[in-house]
């Protein structure tokens, strides 16, 4: 709508102090218990992890995975619909979605480029190449991007020729790989797990951290934009 539209426009050009302003604001119409869970996870939020995601056919596993990354701190997924949408289904996903952020990218180049600018390494999930476990990848040597490909052929040739490191989660039964919710919840989170034992760097930086909040504030809040224009667009 034209008003959110003014809304959002709104929002991109306040500084971190107005932000804080209205953080103090919207926190104002919560429970207390309800300010101190958003920090809290806050708190435990990273950039320092992301996931890029290659044409995810089924809606199931594109919910699964926004799920995976919301509980164990992941805010930014990386999505390449060149061949299907990303679309998580809502009663999978339940409202997980509005707490991280999600970039889509037209074409597997474009989503690796813009990861690469960025400073990400690209590590592609997948069981054929042995390169390193989720024991012994080296999560110190700066952040890094987790690719998972398509549910029938697994990453492109693009990103295993681009990738920085590959991936596995080694088997010992029948089976050579799980599907692909299933790793992501492997790895995202023992990666996650050893990435707050052994980086010192992997918190949202200020601005980061008070620009999410105030989006979080506003998701949280009933009628949070009308309040807020009531009260700062005169």
């Amino acid at each position: 709508s034209k008003f959110l539209m003014k809304m959002t426009n709104t929002e991109n050009r306040l500084s971190l102090d107005e932000c804080r302003e209205r953080i103090e604001y919207l926190s104002s119409f919560m429970l207390e218990g309800r300010f101190d869970t958003l920090c809290r996870a806050l708190d435990m939020r990273t950039e320092y992890i992301s996931v890029l995601t290659e044409n995810m056919f089924h809606a199931q596993n594109a919910s699964a995975i926004v799920r995976h990354c919301e509980a164990f701190g992941v805010q930014n997924i990386h999505t390449v619909e060149e061949l299907c949408p990303f679309s998580p289904t809502l009663n999978i996903v339940l409202g997980t979605d509005k707490w991280i952020d999600i970039h889509r990218h037209a074409t597997t180049p474009e989503a690796l480029a813009a990861l690469r600018k960025e400073g990400y390494r690209i590590i592609a999930t997948t069981p054929h190449h042995k390169s390193c476990t989720p024991e012994t990848f080296d999560v110190t040597k700066g952040k890094f991007a987790l690719v998972f490909g398509t549910e029938k052929t697994g990453v492109s040739a693009e990103v295993l020729a681009e990738a920085d490191d590959y991936l596995q989660i080694p088997m010992c039964g029948m089976v050579d790989s799980l599907n692909v919710s299933a790793s992501a919840a492997i790895l995202i989170y023992m990666l996650s797990e050893r990435m707050r034992r052994e980086c010192g760097d992997w918190h949202l930086d200020e601005e980061r951290r008070v620009r999410t909040l105030y989006d979080w504030c506003r998701f949280s809040v009933k009628d949070a934009e009308a309040l807020l224009l009531r009260k700062y667009e005169k």
